[in-house]
């Protein structure tokens, strides 16, 4: 992971209990990787917790086979008062092969307060490169 406003990056393996019929990443585990990444940046962002209100634009570009490793990269690309857009990207690496992107998608995710209720984020979190 890096800093406070810049891009998260977190990586993983795919195991065969996250695998679909074919041997192949289930979507749903997928997505579930994905929305970790997008909720690490936001909550980077945003210094404190946020929560997902929206997905777009998810696509599977190519299958990710058991024991790949997939490299999620996920950055705040817009701040408004309470909720932000974060974009995903994932890269799968096969042993001795270069990477492959495989996965993208854009989430917008809300900063909340210990009730779950929306609040405005501080914009002296904000780095210049996310405002």
């Amino acid at each position: 992971m890096t800093t406070p406003n810049g891009p998260v990056e977190l990586q993983d393996i795919v195991f065969p209990d996250q695998a679909n019929h074919y041997g192949t990443l289930f979507a749903g585990h997928g997505l579930q990787f994905m929305a970790k990444a997008a909720f690490l940046a936001g909550r980077s962002v945003a210094q404190r917790d946020v929560v997902m209100a929206g997905v777009t634009g998810v696509e599977f570009l190519s299958p990710i086979p058991v024991g790949d490793v997939l490299t999620l990269r996920a950055w705040v690309s817009r701040v408004g008062r309470t909720s932000m857009t974060v974009c995903v990207t994932g890269l799968a690496e096969t042993l001795g092969a270069p990477r492959e992107e495989v996965l993208k998608g854009v989430f917008e995710m809300v900063a909340v307060d210990a009730a779950g209720r929306p609040i405005a984020i501080e914009r002296s979190y904000i780095s210049k490169e996310t405002a």
